[in-house]
């Protein structure tokens, strides 16, 4: 190797291996013929010291770099450069082996889905892919260990207020959340408006009448303006949820809705569920409503009273005892829901739930709901 002391050759020197700035030294110390021990007289260090730097034992600190700078030549930010990265490449290293004992933390997470998402980057699930997607779902979470994933997901067990005895998958549910709190992060508000929230469900409860192409940016804007956050992530296989009710801070609420099977008479029951909960149960900062309203389970006083608030929101107690007596024709249903402001869908869904009407009937008045592909 050739000495210069400010051209290309040393300053432009950019190492793809794990080599120490030593390798470097040890190539100038053969073109000169130097000792180990003629370089220490020269550093002003002891002999012990440049064999350690060498070697790659102690850090290749600011003060050194200025004395091989001036006794080797290179730059000050050639050896400088080298030593970061050195110790880059080291930390590289040793993440690597960290990666691939964390592997079966892995295995507990839904990530062929979440790479579908986009949530995590696509790759062969082999050993070495493996690897690598351990530090990609610890990036997603934003935690630096499965040690800080249970800490702070793996504990929020204690905070889930489950609608289903099967909301059990603790990887699968926190995997879901997250793509909320993803989700949530790019949006901004006020703080929330307790008062003027409950005010403006009374507007929605009439959007429920147009398409999720009309209503869509209204519901999220006018839900913004009350400092409440509206995300839609599409549903994870094992978490059993389909809407969250959760404050992100004592300031921000969340509002967390899949539209996994969703019609719309689905969709807006779930929404103002979800709502009751933000609205009734604002008390509980801590706690995590988890929610799957179209299927039985373990009801709670929250979850009954949730179910009960919606209901009666969308179809008032003195209107529902119309239903009752209400003909099983699509005309019949359309004037009803007209007469009380609501989609038609609405009133077929009540109807079926409270067993007035079969299942199989009238099911095309519902209008379906899917996410699109941008």
């Amino acid at each position: 190797m050739t000495e210069k002391s400010s051209g290309s050759g040393l300053n432009s020197f950019t190492p793809d291996w794990i080599s120490p700035p030593g390798d470097t030294v040890l190539d100038l110390l053969e073109e000169r013929e130097w000792s180990q021990q003629e370089l220490a007289a020269r550093l002003g260090y002891s002999t012990k010291h440049v064999n350690q730097l060498i070697k790659g034992h102690v850090p290749l600190s600011e003060e050194a770099a200025v004395r091989l700078h001036s006794v080797l030549g290179g730059s000050v930010g050639f050896w400088l450069t080298r030593e970061a990265q050195y110790r880059e490449q080291m930390a590289l290293q040793e993440e690597a082996r960290s990666f691939s004992a964390m592997v079966p933390w892995l295995e507990k997470f839904p990530v062929k889905e979440l790479m579908d998402l986009g949530a995590l980057p696509k790759c062969r699930l082999d050993k070495e892919g493996k690897r690598r997607l351990v530090g990609d779902l610890l990036a997603f979470f934003g935690v630096a260990s499965p040690a800080q994933w249970e800490a702070h997901y793996g504990s929020m067990e204690v905070a889930f207020r489950r609608s289903r005895e099967d909301q059990a998958d603790i990887a699968a549910i926190s995997a879901w959340l997250r793509l909320g709190e993803r989700e949530a992060e790019k949006q901004d508000g006020p703080r929330y408006d307790g008062a003027l929230f409950k005010a403006s469900l009374g507007l929605i409860r009439s959007w429920t009448t147009l398409s999720a192409g009309e209503f869509g940016p209204k519901l999220t804007s006018t839900l913004s303006s009350c400092g409440v956050t509206l995300v839609l992530v599409p549903a994870l296989p094992r978490s059993h949820v389909s809407g969250v009710a959760r404050w992100l801070n004592p300031h921000r609420p969340l509002i967390q809705l899949s539209l996994y099977g969703k019609t719309n008479d689905r969709f807006w029951f779930s929404f103002f569920h979800e709502a009751a909960h933000i609205l009734l149960h604002g008390n509980q900062k801590k706690a995590v409503f988890l929610d799957d309203p179209g299927k039985s389970g373990s009801q709670s006083a929250e979850e009954q009273e949730a179910n009960e608030w919606a209901r009666d929101w969308l179809i008032s107690p003195e209107s529902a005892v119309h239903l009752r007596s209400l003909p099983h024709t699509k005309a019949a249903v359309r004037h009803f829901a007209k007469t009380i402001g609501i989609h038609p869908g609405i009133v077929v869904g009540q109807m079926q739930h409270d067993k007035l009407l079969s299942v199989s009937w009238l099911n095309d008045l519902k209008d379906g709901f899917a996410f699109v592909n941008s």
